[in-house]
Formats: structure tokens, C-alpha cells, sequence
């Protein structure tokens, strides 16, 4: 079996929320654990991340040791940045065993090719102002001057205040169906021109799954408002499924 997961934005909220938040995402590994070849965690699974050379921010205690637990028995996870947590660097893979991957990739798995991406910067050609600020956040020399110019403490304080306003932002918007259409027009376009079985997307917060004829896309939904999962069994169908909250 295989499992997914995305926008769990650990550490958002108060304290007592970002806890139950952890423990209940915890719980999920230990769960999917029990008979899952491989975990894929589908991005913005911290609500800001920034590592410098020799600090990485304090918390996720808990999922640290568990992702470093499930590692350690053989089972593979792979982590794909999002825009909350698009500046991981390399300790997660050194300190917990994760695969770390900036980019859309496709898997054969199960015998199905299964195409994933976190969504945030897809099919936004007529978002100039979204796609300035993707080129911005994701430039080398702006991480580079943010790791050098500003202590972590501020760092720290800057991102949690830019992550807040952006989920702030987000939620304002009515989440329904029509936040995942970008995202399926995308994979229409994708799918015209290769073989894909399933797409797996986050970043929309809303959960979905979408099917027209050969064409099938799902859309994980965050863990404040709509914590969900998908699976692709044995056989190689892939289903959306509910959590509680």
C-alpha cells in the first residue's frame, strides 16, 4: 500500500492546537505504517520551515523521531517541498532517512504511473503576481541573504508572521470545488501528452477526487478544516479517504 498526505502545517495555530495537530498526524503514520510500502508526503507539511548551515527550527519532536522510526525499519518516505516549506534543506534527509524532492515527479507504483506535485505553482500563467512571487521565494540568492542577513529568532518570527498571513489569505476564500479546477485543467493538458494513470496534488486545501473517462486526479485537503489521506492498494486503484478530525 501506498499512502499520501499534504497540508498538514505543523506548528500552525496556538500551541494546544499545533499539538493536537502533531499527535493526530503522528497517529496517521503510526497507522499507515502497518502495511505501507512507501509514504509520500505531498507538501506544506510544516507551516514554515527554514534551515540555517547548524539550526533548524525547535519543535515537531514527535515527527521527527517518527518519520527517523519508519526510516530505520525500511519503510520509504518521500517528502515533496511546498510553499510553506519550500526551504528544507538537507537535514531531513541526513537526520530521518526522508526522500526530499523540489519538483513534480511521476512514480510507477503498483504498476500505475502516478504523477505528483504539491500544486502551489502550476497552471499560473495568468497570476503574474503569484508567479513573481514563486521565482522570488524559490531564488537561491534570496535564501542565501535570509540565512545571512537576519538572525534566527527573527527569521523564525518573520516566517511564522509571512505562513499566518498566507494561510490567513487563503482561508478567507470559500473553500469549495472550484479551487481544484486549475489544478485538473493542468493534468487534462498533462495527461494529453503522457501516460498517467493517477495525479496527486495539496497546496487547495479542498479534498477531491476528480474522475472524467481515463483521467484521474486527487486533490488532498488540509488538516485543519478537511484532514484526508489517499491509498493506492495492490491493484493499483487509488482512493480519497476522510480522517477524523
Amino acid at each position: 500500500m501506498y499512502y499520501f498526505a499534504s497540508d498538514i502545517h505543523l506548528g500552525a495555530g496556538g500551541e494546544a492546537f499545533a499539538q493536537q495537530t502533531e499527535r493526530r498526524f503522528v497517529r496517521w503514520l503510526d497507522d499507515a505504517a502497518q502495511d505501507a510500502e512507501a509514504i509520500f508526503l505531498v507538501g506544506d507539511v510544516f507551516d514554515f520551515w527554514f534551515e540555517y548551515r547548524g539550526v533548524v527550527p525547535k519543535g515537531f519532536v514527535r515527527t521527527l523521531g517518527k518519520l527517523a522510526e519508519l526510516t530505520d525499519r525500511g519503510i520509504r518516505v518521500v517528502f515533496f517541498t511546498g510553499n510553506h516549506d519550500m526551504w528544507v534543506g538537507d537535514y531531513l534527509a541526513r537526520e530521518c532517512g526522508v526522500e526530499i524532492y523540489t519538483s513534480p515527479q511521476q512514480f510507477r507504483l503498483n504498476g500505475k504511473n502516478v504523477f505528483i506535485a504539491h500544486g502551489d505553482n502550476m497552471n499560473i500563467d495568468g497570476q503574474p503576481v503569484l508567479k513573481f512571487l514563486n521565482t522570488v521565494f524559490r531564488s537561491r540568492t534570496l535564501r542565501w541573504l535570509f540565512s545571512w542577513l537576519l538572525h534566527p529568532d527573527l527569521a523564525m518570527r518573520f516566517g511564522h508572521w509571512w505562513s499566518g498571513k498566507s494561510r490567513k489569505s487563503h482561508g478567507a476564500e470559500e473553500l469549495d470545488v472550484s479551487l481544484t479546477e486549475p489544478l485538473i485543467e493542468y493534468a487534462r493538458r498533462y495527461a494529453a501528452e503522457h501516460d498517467v494513470d493517477h495525479f496527486v496534488f495539496g497546496h487547495m486545501h479542498f479534498p477531491r477526487d476528480y474522475r472524467e473517462q481515463s483521467l484521474h486526479v486527487i486533490n488532498l485537503g488540509c488538516w485543519e478544516k478537511y484532514p484526508s489521506c489517499a491509498v493506492l492498494d495492490a491493484s493499483g486503484g487509488m482512493t480519497l479517504k476522510m480522517l477524523e478530525r
